[in-house]
């Protein structure tokens, strides 16, 4: 069971980019705390925050950014980006079509841990010859060798598994 978990995990070190893009989807702060972390490690200048409405009339984005300046991160080092999308793939659209506006030549990609694999692989198919590592955030409850012992870890897992082999369906 512990292999199913660390299937889904697929994360790089970083290297020097250009600019840090979080992923929506984490409630907790940790994804934003991580690529805020590569800022004040140097390895970007700034990080942008991807986030689709839907929080009680709120965008993820707007929230996130607050919450990680109320932490003491300056504000200037994150660029909310509003989107619509529902889904990573059509997040990867919106982002994409962001960075190439902005003349991104190097990208960090800041996601949950157990969200690499499939989120990788969703930019890789869409980002082209634009060069990106994967850089995996802890989450809150899931733990890829131990994930079936906590109920929410199991249910990120299974969670995780289903919109993973909706991905290779094309769903």
């Amino acid at each position: 069971m512990g292999a199913m978990g660390r299937y889904l995990v697929k994360a790089e070190e970083p290297e020097k980019a250009d600019i840090a893009v979080v992923l929506a989807g984490d409630g907790y702060g940790h994804r934003i705390r991580k690529a805020a972390d590569l800022v004040k490690q140097g390895f970007v200048p700034q990080v942008l925050v991807s986030g689709p409405p839907g929080i009680y009339g709120h965008n993820e984005s707007d929230l996130a950014i607050p919450f990680i300046v109320k932490q003491g991160y300056p504000e200037k080092w994150f660029i909310a980006l509003r989107t619509e999308a529902t889904s990573t793939a059509e997040e990867a659209d919106s982002v994409l079509a962001e960075l190439r506006k902005r003349k991104v030549k190097r990208f960090l990609l800041v996601t949950s841990d157990f969200h690499t694999r499939r989120a990788g692989s969703i930019f890789k198919k869409q980002a082209g010859d634009l060069p990106f590592r994967v850089i995996a955030s802890k989450d809150e409850y899931f733990r890829a060798d131990s994930w079936w012992r906590e109920r929410q870890a199991g249910k990120v897992f299974v969670f995780e598994w289903t919109k993973t082999v909706a991905n290779w369906l094309g769903i």
